[in-house]
């Protein structure tokens, strides 16, 4: 299997040159002024902890609010109201501070079938659900909330390490990130055991989907017809995958993962591919000075927790109002509110630090031109600007 890193050496842990180069993103040059800043998308709307942001391609964005409820509203800054889209806060727990209400995504074909599809946690017992909603018949700013068919139900061990994202990829299947279950450290081994859904990619396809029959598995898949293993699985080994994107020019799937103690860490993820949880924490060995890296996919980049404590994937920028990243990918860290760009040339990444945000940054999203926002818990959405 092909290992994409950058130093493109076999025991990345123990290199000091590779060491050097991956601890810590680029910096600004002392005395260099930002080129780019943040500012409110939309100031005359407060959300209660923003964890995403999504359109359906007509005009209107939605926000995912934590506790249960997606509120619609029209892309206008100057919008002073949201419509409550859906409300399933009776269904969802939200106790813990990583679970409840974490994804939306809509139907491939939502503008002629009404469907959309949601991630979230739910208790007694503890689990992760993904469900599909309809929209209303008389109203395309209201769901239908006794339209929910459940797609797809697991168990969660832990109130942590919930992943949360879902997305259809370019081949219109349903991606969805699942965490190791939580805890600290993977205590029950779940990133590498391929006989549990937790701690990995997932790929279904819900087309058709009934009652019955809510997905079937993509003969795509890797471990398709291999019925020792969970044959949802697109690939594994990952902590927290917290937000993951595919680029809407190229189709690569970039995700960002959420490090145990040490580092924080950007994956590109392919087909089948281990990304080496627990056995490897970013570049490095995960509670050892040695590991067999044997078959890893190592992250296109990593960084410390002196840069950050939590990683929050983003999007490579497709718009057209910031001509200077394009085709860079861009995520941020919820911790420090630092916004970095990776642009990668063949496997070697280069990282710059782009805005010291100062938010608590919960996600990102994009609207209909594939313009950048960021969902932060100070409750507002924000945009990148030119300064």
């Amino acid at each position: 299997m092909i290992v994409f890193h950058v130093c493109l050496v076999a025991a990345l842990f123990l290199m000091s040159s590779c060491r050097d180069k991956k601890d810590s993103p680029d910096e600004l040059p002392d005395g260099e002024t930002p080129v780019y800043g943040v500012q409110q998308a939309f100031p005359n709307l407060t959300f209660e902890r923003p964890v995403d942001f999504q359109n359906a391609g007509d005009g209107r964005v939605f926000v995912v609010e934590q506790a249960g409820i997606i509120r619609v509203f029209e892309n206008d800054s100057a919008v002073d109201s949201s419509t409550i889209f859906l409300d399933i806060r009776a269904r969802v727990d939200d106790r813990g501070n990583e679970e409840g209400l974490l994804g939306l995504a809509f139907d491939p074909h939502f503008k002629t079938n009404g469907y959309f599809y949601v991630n979230y946690t739910a208790s007694q017992p503890e689990r992760t659900v993904i469900s599909r909603f309809s929209v209303s018949t008389t109203d395309s700013n209201l769901a239908d909330s006794g339209s929910e068919l459940v797609i797809l139900e697991f168990s969660q061990p832990f109130n942590n390490h919930n992943g949360g994202q879902l997305a259809f990829g370019p081949d219109g299947y349903l991606y969805i990130a699942s965490g190791d279950g939580g805890s600290g450290g993977d205590p029950r081994g779940n990133g590498q055991n391929l006989t549990t859904l937790l701690g990995k990619i997932l790929c279904i396809n819900v087309n058709g989907a009934t009652a019955n029959n809510p997905y079937t598995i993509p003969p795509e898949n890797p471990f398709y017809g291999n019925t020792s293993v969970k044959q949802e699985i697109y690939a594994y080994g990952l902590r927290n995958p917290w937000r993951f994107s595919f680029d809407s020019e190229t189709g690569i799937l970039w995700a960002g993962d959420v490090g145990q103690n040490t580092l924080e860490e950007i994956d590109i993820i392919r087909k089948g591919g281990n990304y080496g949880w627990n056995i490897m924490e970013g570049f490095f060995c995960y509670n050892s000075s040695t590991c067999d890296t044997t078959g890893l996919i190592l992250p296109v980049w990593n960084y410390p927790r002196s840069e950050g404590y939590s990683v929050t994937g983003g999007y490579v920028y497709r718009g057209s109002q910031l001509p200077d990243l394009a085709g860079a990918y861009v995520y941020g860290d919820f911790g420090s509110g630092k916004i970095w760009t990776i642009k990668m040339t063949g496997n070697v990444a280069t990282n710059k630090l782009l805005i010291e945000s100062g938010l608590s940054i919960a996600s990102f999203g994009v609207d209909s031109s594939n313009e950048i926002y960021i969902c932060s818990f100070d409750g507002k959405i924000y945009r990148i600007k030119g300064l």
